[in-house]
């Protein structure tokens, strides 16, 4: 998930007209709630759908997977960008966001919130153009395509189609823009011959799976190889693997970024082995992608999004490898469910996923109040340029 570094915010409280900063403050957190809002209604949706009983579990299963890709994703990775550009315009895209969310759970007509949706990753898309036009790159690039596969993949379910057929857009989104990320961290590091070619194949492969469609077994096939191609690639050229030799933050978050990696390329197998789109490969490749991969990676890139975005100041601690385990093992968990046919795994997994994220947030209040305020470590600081404000 994108990062921003501290002198993001900085820089926007520099910026911004005396007195302002508070009600961006409050901005953030209102857009934040809206967020967990959306999260734990989709939490609700995807524990109905296991066979859990819930209030309301009916309607939250129906969009359960809009909520957590466009009300949770979607919305953390625009107000991201939003605090980073540091522009006033530059917030409708989390503001449409958190406004499809709250039409979608109270019931409003379906075209109400997909619409917001749309309109919320039309807005990031702009201003992913903007940032493209000002710094040209195959890293800015990323993250512009990354949008307009957001936007794709709401249009296609404001139109009517269902989940399945706009989830390899919704996929492409969150894993493009992840990589267009980690691709700027790597931009000092010195470059093989042929890696950007590797990520435009694999790229390519993302769209052509996805405009074909998971469902079916073409497009489940080259999308599954996009997904190993892309696995193998980051495990191989990211600077996770050189991160993790360090210690303590560092090596957290590039533990975080290894493990997701195993798991896109583990979805992209799955994927491969199940090409006639049976709900096995298309299950397992969904939560391998959204939990093992891209959970991890908030889970990662935590102790920096949360102090720029909610202006709040976290410490890291050991501790917090455990909802890490706990996180990975709900995906295996998950896998083996479903392999084996066994309800109660998957019924299982869900819980491990919750109490992942619950510990992990736990924890970082925990550690942050038994530290109690000083400097940020050195180690959050080093983030990608494509979201300095310019």
């Amino acid at each position: 998930m994108c990062a921003v570094s501290s002198s993001s915010t900085a820089s926007l409280d520099a910026t911004a007209p005396p007195g302002s900063t508070r009600g961006i403050k409050g901005l953030h957190l209102i857009l934040i709630a809206f967020g967990i809002f959306a999260l734990i209604a989709g939490l609700c949706g995807a524990l109905w759908r296991l066979g859990w009983t819930l209030p309301h579990g009916s309607s939250l299963a129906a969009i359960h997977g809009p909520l957590m890709i466009s009300g949770v994703f979607g919305m953390l990775i625009s107000l991201e960008r939003a605090v980073a550009h540091g522009s006033r315009w530059a917030y409708a895209a989390p503001v449409l966001a958190g406004i499809g969310s709250l039409a979608l759970v109270i019931g409003a007509p379906m075209e109400f919130g997909a619409g917001a949706y749309a309109a919320a990753a039309a807005a990031l898309a702009g201003g992913s153009l903007s940032a493209t036009i000002r710094q040209p790159g195959l890293p800015t690039g990323a993250l512009l395509f990354g949008a307009l596969a957001w936007l794709a993949g709401n249009v296609l379910w404001l139109a009517g189609m269902g989940g399945a057929d706009a989830a390899g857009w919704w996929l492409t989104f969150l894993i493009v823009t992840i990589i267009g990320e980690r691709m700027e961290l790597s931009r000092p590091m010195p470059q093989q011959r042929g890696v950007e070619a590797w990520f435009l194949f694999a790229f390519g492969l993302l769209l052509v799976g996805a405009r074909n469609g998971l469902p079916t077994g073409n497009g489940a096939i080259l999308y599954g190889a996009a997904l190993l191609v892309t696995g193998l690639w980051l495990l191989r050229h990211d600077t996770a693997r050189l991160d993790v030799r360090g210690t303590g933050q560092a090596r957290f978050t590039a533990s975080c970024m290894l493990a997701g990696y195993v798991w896109l390329a583990i979805a992209g197998l799955v994927l491969i082995a199940s090409p006639s789109g049976g709900a096995f490969g298309y299950d397992v490749t969904l939560h391998a992608v959204l939990v093992g991969f891209v959970l991890s990676t908030v889970f990662g890139h935590a102790l920096v999004i949360l102090p720029a975005v909610a202006r709040v100041n976290l410490r890291y601690a050991p501790v917090l490898y455990l909802p890490l385990a706990l996180l990975h093992l709900s995906v295996v968990l998950r896998a083996g469910g479903g392999l084996m046919g066994w309800d109660s795994g998957r019924k299982g997994s869900s819980l491990l996923t919750i109490a992942a994220l619950a510990s992990f947030a736990a924890s970082l209040v925990v550690v942050s109040l038994r530290e109690g305020r000083g400097p940020r470590p050195e180690s959050a600081s080093v983030e990608p340029l494509t979201l300095q404000p310019r």
